[in-house]
């Protein structure tokens, strides 16, 4: 049984990592402050997908700011710390509100200076797709973003707003930890998570609950022109990939969370109408944030890894819509 520490637990993808870790016999301690920007949801109010945790003995739920954790918790018998905490919200919040996303600068850091402290056996720490350089995303000469586009040596590029910039920091952070502390690390990018429980302020949800409310012979809005592309990988494959890799790599090298397919927000929209079976008209919305006009990440180095997504996108669409 190893224990293991999971900051932002209670978040989207912390809950079906803790889900996770919990099958296969850890002792978890989940840090989640519950701020609505985290998207944490109190396993003590709600139900969390397929799991209730508080019947586990070997669950442990610290309601409190990660750093609140870092500062009273000395533990040196932690095999593995997985850090998701981060404020981030949906692309509106990135937009209007870098200031509150700022905040993750003081988390990721409190998280690295603590973990240099009690030395756990092993980090893991979430980055973002958002890390890459904007200039490979744009429509004219986008391609599939490889982990070696990010280049603290030579080439760095500018980021996706200040979430990527605090991400590159995290990453910056994880790198100097390994080299100067000998901490063992990896960083994983993931790309446009999705599953059937996540927060409405994400793409995926807030297009699928537009077509699930739609009537035939309706228009279904999605925000910017919808000619967006996205890469959407199923969160039971991202937690898959890195329960079955993390093991593998300790030196904070980067590994992406992407299926290499890219699918445009109109294209989305038109899948779910088509596996609902509803006929609807797909329309963009002006003034309504769009972001990059397209992120798709290579899968070459987890396939070097063994990485295989197994979930299609339809497939995921249509257990969203509970359609079968």
């Amino acid at each position: 049984m190893r224990k293991v520490v999971v900051t932002g637990g209670a978040g989207f993808v912390g809950r079906h990592l803790v889900a996770a870790l919990l099958a296969r016999g850890d002792e978890v301690h989940c840090v989640d402050s519950l701020d609505p920007l985290g998207g944490g949801r109190d396993p003590r109010l709600a139900a969390w997908p397929g799991l209730d945790p508080l019947a586990h003995p070997r669950f442990h739920f610290h309601a409190e700011d990660c750093r609140a954790f870092f500062a009273r918790r000395t533990d040196d018998d932690l095999d593995v710390v997985f850090h998701l905490a981060a404020v981030v919200g949906g692309r509106m919040t990135l937009e209007q509100r870098p200031l509150d996303v700022a905040e993750d600068l003081a988390i990721d850091a409190g998280l690295v200076r603590w973990a240099a402290q009690v030395r756990p056996r092993k980090l893991v720490l979430f980055s973002s797709s958002a890390v890459y350089p904007v200039r490979l995303q744009r429509a004219e000469g986008h391609r599939p973003l490889v982990e070696a586009d990010v280049d603290f040596e030579r080439d760095l590029g500018v980021p996706d707003l200040v979430y990527g910039w605090a991400k590159l920091t995290l990453e910056r952070l994880a790198r100097i930890a390994h080299d100067t502390h000998g901490l063992r690390s990896v960083v994983y990018r993931p790309f446009s998570g999705y599953g059937e429980d996540q927060d409405a302020a994400y793409p995926f949800p807030s297009i699928l609950g537009r077509v699930r409310a739609a009537r035939d012979g309706e228009v279904v809005t999605v925000w910017g022109s919808g000619a967006q592309q996205r890469d959407f990988v199923h969160v039971d494959d991202c937690v898959e990939a890195v329960l079955a890799t993390c093991d593998t790599v300790d030196d904070a090298r980067p590994v992406n969370l992407s299926t290499g397919v890219g699918t445009s927000m109109a294209s989305l929209a038109a899948l779910a109408a088509q596996v609902r079976g509803v006929r609807v008209s797909v329309r963009g919305t002006a003034g309504t944030p769009e972001g990059v006009f397209a992120r798709v990440g290579d899968t070459a180095r987890q396939r070097a890894l063994g990485v295989v997504h197994r979930m299609s996108l339809t497939e995921g669409v249509a257990r969203a819509l509970g359609v079968r």
